[in-house]
């Protein structure tokens, strides 16, 4: 499952070291072996234990391992050094424990060190599974069986990891600008594990979420693309055709993944809302709290009522907010824009037309020194409309 394998990458990312071997037909019983438990080998001893066992003698450890579907087990590290044996492993793990049927032959076992008796471990049995945690970490098969060597991982590869996995799943050369907003969200969620800031923090959530969507579209570029602009081109006219067809397919993605990204934004927050409703005649607003049926309920609070413009630039463009519903024409009108400063003469004149600019807090201290104050960020808007719904 995906959530298994995030939770395994996440994992061994944080851990003290990390080890991970494809299951044997010994470790699973399926050869008929007496001796139970999973084998570690020698080279890894050092997630066991912190000195090896010496021969002759038997030594063991107790501790806890969280696995993937929420049980403990109360295991035991155990080195056997007398007789004829000279090898490590990892047993007790209770009659219930479904890893080590025949069925899990070749799947592949994370144990991943938290403390000295505190351990998380993984069995990741789907192929797909499999190889994108070997892909996330730059190993091989050859290379599992031993600790693994995490210090180079970056958090850029698994970014580059998960944006290949999508791309290679596509079924068309370029999905839908909806899908691609959601598919950059969810591999920012899962490569920084940072879902929670979407309440704590949507100010840095719309950047790195439009972060990651230019990043996975410059990929998504280079993989249809590529070939084509290193092979060169024919003639003049093929250059023009697919250089313009680059621009356009730029241009239509950009204007509507903030407005993406927002909604993903008010969604999490519990917002009411309603995208792109008609006010009166072909005017339509990107965002109006709470509804499009409050709006036309004469009854409904005006004061109740919020509209958003979302423009990823409004230096030339802020004007066409302020017609944009006329219930609201001799009220504050609010505009979130990613456009990082304009000039103190048009903050002034937004200020004139009751328009409030909704920027990412980082983003404010590139506007006017003396205008600051007036500009919203987008936590602060989010409670506004909180407390305007009456959510708490």
């Amino acid at each position: 499952m995906e959530y298994e394998v995030m939770s395994a990458i996440q994992s061994a990312m944080a851990g003290k070291r990390v080890f991970c071997k494809f299951l044997s037909a010994n470790d699973t019983g399926k050869t008929g072996a007496h001796q139970a438990g999973i084998y570690i080998s020698k080279p890894s001893v050092p997630i066991l234990f912190d000195e090896p066992g010496i021969r002759g003698e038997n030594k063991e450890k107790r501790v806890t391992i969280a696995w993937q579907d929420g049980r403990r087990t109360d295991s035991r590290f155990i080195y056997y050094g007398q007789g004829t044996r000279n090898e490590y492993r990892i047993t007790n793990f209770g009659r219930s424990f479904p890893y080590l049927r025949s069925e899990f032959t070749g799947a592949l076992f994370i144990l991943v060190q938290k403390s000295s008796e505190d351990y998380d471990g993984f069995v990741l049995n789907a192929e797909d599974d499999i190889n994108q945690f070997l892909d996330t970490f730059g190993i091989s098969v050859t290379q599992t069986n031993q600790l693994l060597n995490l210090h180079h991982v970056t958090l850029a590869s698994m970014e580059k990891a998960e944006m290949e996995r999508l791309i290679e799943t596509l079924d068309v050369d370029f999905p839908s600008s909806e899908r691609m907003s959601m598919a950059a969200r969810k591999i920012d969620n899962r490569v920084y594990d940072h879902a929670d800031y979407i309440v704590t923090n949507p100010d840095k959530k719309l950047i790195d979420w439009t972060n990651m969507e230019f990043k996975l579209f410059q990929a998504l570029e280079y993989a249809r693309y590529g070939d084509v602009i290193s092979k060169g081109f024919l003639s003049m006219e093929d250059f023009v055709m697919t250089a313009n067809q680059v621009l356009n397919r730029r241009k239509s993605r950009a204007g509507k993944s903030l407005e993406h990204h927002l909604a993903a934004l008010f969604s999490g927050n519990g917002l009411i809302y309603e995208e792109q409703v008609v006010t009166e005649g072909n005017k339509k607003p990107d965002f109006l709290f709470p509804s499009q049926a409050a709006y036309h309920t004469p009854d409904f609070p005006t004061e109740k009522l919020i509209s958003l413009a979302a423009k990823t630039t409004c230096k030339d463009r802020w004007r066409q907010v302020i017609n944009e519903a006329d219930r609201l024409r001799q009220r504050v009108k609010y505009l979130c824009t990613l456009q990082q400063g304009i000039s103190t003469a048009q903050i002034d004149e937004m200020t004139a037309e009751q328009i409030v600019l909704v920027v990412p807090k980082p983003y404010i201290s590139y506007y006017p020194k003396e205008r600051q104050d007036q500009i919203w960020t987008i936590s602060q808007f989010i409670t506004f409309v909180k407390e305007t719904e009456g959510i708490s």
